[in-house]
C-alpha cells in the first residue's frame, strides 16, 4: 500500500500520549507529529490528549463565519424569524457536523452553547440570558446541548438496526 507522505502525520492518543517518540520514516521522509488530525471521511479533528476528544475550535469558527455572512448581507433589513430560520438551516449545520460521533462533556455542550448564546444575543440586542432564553423559546430555537444528544441516540439506533 502506497503512503502520500504529504498528507499524512503522527499523533498519539492514550495515557502516553505526551511521550515523545522516535521519527516514523516513510520513504526516507519524517512524519510530522502533530496535536490535532483531521478526520476526513467525518471532518471532525481529534485532539492529542489521555483519551479521544474532539476539537471544536473549527466547528465554532465554520458557525460564527456562516453567522456573520448573513448579519453583513442582511444586516437590519431582516425580521428576526427570517435570520433564525436561516441561521437554523446553513449555520446551525456547520456547528453540529457530526457532533454525535464525538464524546461531549458538559464543558463542550456549555461552549457550544455559549457560542450559539452570543449569536442570539446580538440579534435580539441584549445580553441579558434571561430574555435570549425567553426569545429562544419563543421562535421554538433550540440550544445545542438539546439538539445533539437527540441526534447521538438517533445515530446509535441506526447502527443498531445495520448490526
Amino acid at each position: 500500500m502506497a503512503v502520500n507522505v504529504i498528507k499524512s502525520c503522527t499523533m498519539r492518543i492514550g495515557p502516553r500520549y505526551d511521550i515523545k517518540c522516535a521519527r516514523i520514516n516513510i520513504n526516507n521522509q519524517d512524519l510530522p507529529w502533530v496535536n490535532e488530525i483531521r478526520y476526513m471521511y467525518l471532518g471532525i479533528y481529534i485532539v492529542r490528549l489521555s483519551k479521544l476528544k474532539c476539537s471544536l475550535d473549527h466547528a465554532k469558527r465554520s458557525f460564527y463565519r456562516s453567522v456573520n455572512s448573513i448579519f453583513g448581507k442582511l444586516g437590519g433589513t431582516a425580521s428576526e424569524d427570517v435570520i433564525l430560520h436561516l441561521v437554523h438551516r446553513k449555520c446551525l449545520p456547520a456547528l453540529l457536523y457530526r457532533l454525535e460521533v464525538c464524546p461531549l462533556t458538559k464543558t463542550d455542550y456549555r461552549s457550544l452553547d455559549f457560542v450559539v448564546m452570543r449569536f442570539l444575543m446580538k440579534l435580539f440586542c441584549t445580553s441579558n440570558s434571561d430574555i435570549v432564553n425567553e426569545c429562544r423559546m419563543c421562535f421554538n430555537f433550540r440550544l445545542p446541548s438539546e439538539i445533539v444528544p437527540t441526534r447521538s441516540v438517533k445515530l446509535r439506533l441506526k447502527l443498531s438496526n445495520v448490526a
